[in-house]
C-alpha cells in the first residue's frame, strides 16, 4: 500500500510541475517530488535489492560467491580508485569497500560491511531536492534488469564527514553487474570518482 501511494504521489507531482509556472509552487512540487521518489526508491531496495531474478529462481541458483570474490579481491583491494562491492538482494547490504572508497567517503569497512546501502548513505536531510538515493537505485536497478554495466550522470550526493555533518560532493558513479559461470547476478560493483572540484569550476 505504501509503494502504491508513492508511485500515486510521484505522478501527481510529475503533473503539477508541468501545469505550474508558480516559481514557488514548482520549488515545493519539486521538493515534494524528490522526497517521494527517495521514499519509493527505500522500499524497493529493502524489499527487492536490484536483482528482479524470482526469490525462488535466487534460492535455487546458491553459487560459491568466495570463489568468485578470490578472482577479483587483489585487484579490489589495491585498486587506487574507490570500488564498493553490494550484494544486490534485498536492503542492497554493502559486502566490502576497498580503501580508496573508505578514504574518499569518511568510512572504514569495519563499520559499513553487513549494512545496508542506503543506511550508511542517506541523502542529506537538509537539502529538499537531494535525489542521490533515488537516482543510485534507480542506475543499480537497471544493471539487475540488464546485466549490463551502468555509467550514471555526475551525481551530487553529499556524504557525512567524521563528525557526522553533511558535506557536500559530486560523484561520477559507475554501476557493473558480477555473474557466476552461469550467468547469475551475484554482486554489484559500484565505483565512483569525486568530482567535487572540477564541478566547483564550471561557470
Amino acid at each position: 500500500m505504501q509503494r502504491f501511494v508513492c508511485e500515486q504521489n510521484i505522478v501527481h507531482f510529475e503533473r503539477l510541475l508541468s501545469e505550474t509556472a508558480d516559481a514557488t509552487v514548482q520549488q515545493t512540487v519539486r521538493g515534494l517530488l524528490a522526497s517521494a521518489k527517495r521514499e519509493l526508491a527505500l522500499l524497493n531496495s529493502a524489499a527487492s535489492g536490484a536483482d528482479t531474478t524470482p526469490f525462488e529462481q535466487r534460492r535455487r541458483h546458491q553459487t560459491d560467491t568466495a570463489t568468485i570474490r578470490q578472482q577479483f579481491q587483489p585487484e579490489f583491494d589495491s585498486s587506487p580508485h574507490p570500488y564498493m562491492l553490494l550484494d544486490p538482494g534485498p536492503g542492497l547490504s554493502i559486502v566490502d569497500i576497498n580503501a580508496a572508497y573508505a578514504a574518499a567517503t569518511f568510512i572504514s569497512r569495519f563499520d559499513v560491511v553487513g549494512r545496508s546501502l542506503f543506511e550508511i548513505f542517506p541523502d542529506n536531510p537538509d537539502d529538499p531536492l537531494a535525489d542521490g538515493v533515488s537516482n543510485l537505485y534507480s542506475s543499480l536497478r537497471i544493471v539487475g534488469e540488464t546485466g549490463r554495466a551502468h555509467a550514471m550522470k555526475v551525481q551530487r550526493y553529499d556524504i557525512r564527514d567524521p563528525d557526522g555533518t553533511f558535506v557536500e560532493r559530486h560523484w561520477q558513479p559507475i554501476n557493473s553487474p558480477i555473474h557466476d559461470a552461469v550467468g547469475h547476478l551475484v554482486y554489484l560493483l559500484h565505483h565512483v570518482e569525486d568530482v567535487t572540484a572540477e564541478v566547483a569550476l564550471r561557470p
